[in-house]
């Protein structure tokens, strides 16, 4: 039996460039058994879109909380209330900034302020964001509310220089997803 299976994980990716990344990522857990449910913000969108992770997966890609279905259902509950963990990565100043002040304007935002389970997130972003004080502040905000920070690499960022900010790899990601299930054993 793999590992992952019956576990439900939500995976968040915000409009950064790491987004590129994160099919490997959906890949692996999908392989391990998981059911995965990807929402993508508008802005993630324009740099990977919702096919591949539609294909990965087998499940619909939303990215509005308003997108119809039969029959209705309210999506971001829906998920939320099934969800063994979220994994919000890469995480850009703005969904950070977002999710520290309770903002729900998408289906990402929305999923995440429903979830009751436990929220990873990656921040992946140039350095010099990462390192300004209101994006630290916002962080903390959220270590404080109980989410699990993945501390970024340092390394080649989409600049073009080097500093810290690098999303890690996706193997890497996985191991935080599998020791977190693997606390949760039913």
């Amino acid at each position: 039996m793999a590992e992952l299976t019956g576990k439900t994980i939500l995976v968040g990716v915000s409009g950064g460039i790491a987004a590129y990344k994160m099919p490997n990522l959906v890949s692996m857990l999908v392989q391990n058994g998981a059911d995965v449910h990807v929402l993508l913000t508008e802005n993630t969108k324009n740099i990977i879109p919702p096919l591949p992770f539609e294909a990965l997966t087998g499940n619909r890609c939303l990215t509005s909380p308003f997108e119809r279905s039969d029959p209705p259902v309210i999506h971001h509950i829906e998920l939320a209330k099934n969800a063994d963990l979220l994994f919000l990565a890469p995480a850009s100043a703005d969904i950070i900034g977002k999710c520290a002040n309770g903002i729900a304007d998408d289906m990402l935002t929305s999923t995440i302020l429903a979830c009751q389970c436990p929220i990873y997130f990656a921040p992946a972003m140039n350095d010099r964001m990462y390192t300004n004080s209101i994006v630290q502040e916002n962080m903390q905000k959220l270590r404080r509310h109980g989410w699990h920070q993945i501390d970024p690499a340092v390394g080649h960022l989409a600049c073009g220089g080097a500093g810290l900010g690098k999303m890690p790899n996706p193997e890497e990601l996985y191991l935080y997803i599998q020791r977190e299930l693997a606390c949760k054993k039913d």
